[in-house]
Formats: structure tokens, sequence, C-alpha cells
């Protein structure tokens, strides 16, 4: 799957906790997304997770949608799981990502995890940081470049 699509863009005002999904948002160059508490200059500014990952947590019986896991950009039919650190994604007409980190350490158990009884985020978690900013939306494409 060399292009998908963005079916949530979510944001939260703290971090650990769930995101909601907004619809559309503005990706800052060397931030994240605007209003998002994970936004700041650091290499995690922008979290993915496909909504096929979410639907084996539905799978399990949990009761999750895009955002429950914490990320910013919900996927659907792109493959998270072949990039790697250094590709460069583009989303919709200006964005472009940098792959930053694949998966992450959770040192204690995040609301998300107390809600849920179970994270991917640390498997499955891609981040990335903003090359060059712009507008998102759900239904926007997403393709590696």
């Amino acid at each position: 799957m060399s292009s998908g699509k963005i079916i949530a863009v979510c944001v939260s005002k703290h971090k650990g906790t769930p995101k909601k999904d907004i619809g559309a948002g503005v990706l800052k160059k060397g931030f994240g997304v605007e209003g998002d508490a994970h936004g700041g200059d650091w290499h995690r500014q922008v979290s993915l997770l496909s909504i096929e990952q979410i639907g084996t947590m539905r799978d399990k019986g949990l009761d999750v949608a895009p955002g429950s896991f914490a990320e910013n950009l919900t996927t659907e039919g792109f493959d998270l799981e072949a990039l790697q650190v250094g590709d460069r994604v583009k989303v919709g007409e200006e964005v472009l990502l940098e792959i930053t980190q694949i998966g992450k350490e959770c040192h204690t158990r995040c609301a998300i995890y107390n809600k849920v009884g179970e994270c991917i985020m640390p498997e499955k978690g891609i981040f990335a940081t903003v090359v060059k900013g712009g507008a998102v939306k759900t239904g926007d494409q997403i393709a590696r470049v």
C-alpha cells in the first residue's frame, strides 16, 4: 500500500489521554498539530496509527475509535508498518512529515491503558516531525515520498 487516506485528525489538551477527532487541523513546521498537547520542539510532534490496528483492538472486544490511543492522524489503507526512521510522507496537498521513531517506551500505565486495558502505541505507533506545515483533514491522501 503506497498510499492511503487520513480518516481522523485528533488532538488532546493533555499528554497520555485519548484524543478527540476534530476532522481538520493545521500542522505547524517544527511543532506538530496546532492545539495538541504533544506539539513542541521535539522528535514526536505527530503520531500516526492505522484504523486497521485499531480494528485489531476492536476485535478483542475493546470500545476504541480514532484518537483512543492518542494518535494525531489515523490512516486507512496505508502501510505504516513499512515505514522506517528517516522516511518522509506527504499528507494532503502541503504537509511533509519525517518519520523519527517507530513505537515508544511506556514507563507508566497511562490513562489510555487504564481506559482500554491495552495500548498499541508502544509497538505500532509511528512518530514524526513536521518538515513542511499546512492544513490536513479527513479524506486527505497520505503517501511515502
